[in-house]
This record gives structure tokens, C-alpha cells and sequence, in this order.
């Protein structure tokens, strides 16, 4: 299923926050967004996954979600939005239990997303006893349970430190060459965005608007760390970004 953002436009009373921004998210693609700080990413994600509607625009999922999907649109948060109560497994089969699956299905889809996230030595661990990568990997594996036809991910990365980001990127980059999934991903970070996005989208400052576009046709299994053409094209996003991240910093601190 791909997902179409056709002529957004949004503000909350005189704030524009938003303007006639349009991207499309491919079936099996990372679409990362990126751009200064308070241009509307994350409203652009919340709108993308329903949360908020916009006062102009549309937004269209065209086609069919893949086999065995429960969820269309599936959020990843920063924060993580784990229950302390419930240990790694009964956060995972949180998701599942609205659904008419039965116990023995749903067992198998908790094993298997375990599995593949590499958590299955702490199903019984509870959230407190967790690092910061392994909570986000939780929240990773609750997103896959439901088998997406888009993940909405909103700076998944930016609580953790360096090395363990570096270790989840290594994580989804991971998931994605095993069984291609689709996202929207937003983040501020333009090292993720190279490692991770097919498509770079890059907003202006607010009212965001799509600046450039940026595509990356390399397997991301072939993008490492310190590569000279994913540093150039972070130099290049940067270059773009420059001036009016600093405006918006100065604008954000003289609020």
C-alpha cells in the first residue's frame, strides 16, 4: 500500500504551520522527512497516521495493505509508550487484543516479532529493567506484531545516545532487507535520514514546505557509516538546512 500526501496545508489559529506540502510514501520504501525545528514534521506525521486533520489537502492510501495486516497505520514514538505493568511480551500482545485472531495466532506473532527483534531471552522483562535501545526495541516489535501497511515513526531515535543508535539503525536496516516494510520517518538527525531514507524530504522552515527531495537508490545493507557519498549528501542536506535551522533555533529560544 502506498501512501499520498497531496496539498497539506494547516495552522493552528494565526500559527502557519504548514503549506501545500505533497510526498508520496511507496509500498517498501523509507521515506525519511527532515527540516529546521518546528516546521511541521511532526503535525505532517500525526495528519499521515489521523490524529489531526488538515484544513486543506488530502491524504490517500492507495492500494491494498499486505497480507495478514491488523493495522494500516502504525505509530513509533521517541518516548517509547511502554506500560510499565506489563512485561515485553504483554506490551507486544497489547496490540493484538482487539483483534479476532485467536490465542494460538497471536502466541506466534508475539514469538515471532520477538524473535526477530532479537528479545525473545526477555519476554518476561518488565520496561524498568530495560535500557533505552531495548525499550525502543520493544516498541519496534509491537509496531511489526500488527504487520503495518505503513509505519509512521517519529524521531524513534533521538532519546538514545550515539552507540545505541547506531545499533538500532543496524536493527532496522536489519528488519527492512529481511522483509521490506514501509515508512514514514521523520527525524532531525541527517545521519539517519542518509543511512536509512530512500527519499529525503526536506522542509523549509515554518510554514514548512518541501524544499528538495532527495533519493538514494543504494541497497541500505551497503550504507555504512562513514561512506563518502552518504557524507556528501548529509554536507549537501545540511547545506540546504543551514540557514534556516538557525533562524528557527533563534526564533524557537526567542519565544
Amino acid at each position: 500500500m502506498d501512501l499520498s500526501i497531496g496539498g497539506i496545508s494547516h495552522a493552528y489559529g494565526d500559527l502557519e504551520v504548514l503549506r501545500d506540502v505533497s510526498l508520496d510514501v511507496p509500498s517498501g520504501q523509507i521515506v525519511c522527512i527532515v527540516g529546521p525545528s518546528g516546521c511541521g514534521k511532526s503535525t505532517l506525521l500525526r495528519m499521515a497516521g489521523g490524529l489531526e486533520q488538515p484544513d486543506r489537502g488530502e491524504i490517500l492510501q492507495i492500494g491494498e495493505p499486505p497480507e495478514g495486516c491488523l493495522n494500516a497505520l502504525t505509530f513509533v514514538f521517541q518516548d517509547f509508550a511502554l506500560l510499565p505493568w506489563r512485561s515485553v511480551e504483554g506490551n507486544i500482545r497489547l496490540v493484538l487484543e482487539d483483534h479476532t485472531i485467536g490465542a494460538k495466532a497471536s502466541d506466534e506473532i508475539v514469538s515471532d516479532v520477538l524473535a526477530r527483534t532479537r528479545l525473545s531471552d526477555f519476554r518476561r522483562a518488565l520496561p524498568r529493567q530495560l535500557s533505552g535501545g531495548m525499550k525502543q526495541r520493544v516498541a519496534i516489535a509491537r509496531a511489526l506484531a500488527v504487520k503495518p501497511a505503513v509505519m509512521l515513526m517519529d524521531e524513534p531515535l533521538s532519546a538514545l545516545d550515539a552507540q545505541t543508535r547506531e545499533l538500532l539503525i543496524d536493527d532496522l536496516v536489519s528488519h527492512w532487507s529481511r522483509e521490506p516494510f514501509t515508512a514514514l520517518y521523520v527525524t532531525h538527525n541527517l545521519s539517519e535520514a542518509v543511512r536509512l531514507g530512500h527519499k529525503i524530504v526536506v522542509l523549509s522552515r515554518r510554514p514548512g514546505q518541501v524544499r528538495e527531495v532527495m533519493e538514494i537508490d543504494r541497497p541500505l545493507n551497503e550504507r555504512a557509516l562513514g561512506d563518502a557519498d552518504l557524507d556528501e549528501r548529509q554536507k549537501h542536506l545540511w547545506d540546504v538546512m543551514r540557514t534556516e535551522a538557525r533562524a528557527a533555533d533563534e526564533e524557537l529560544v526567542d519565544g
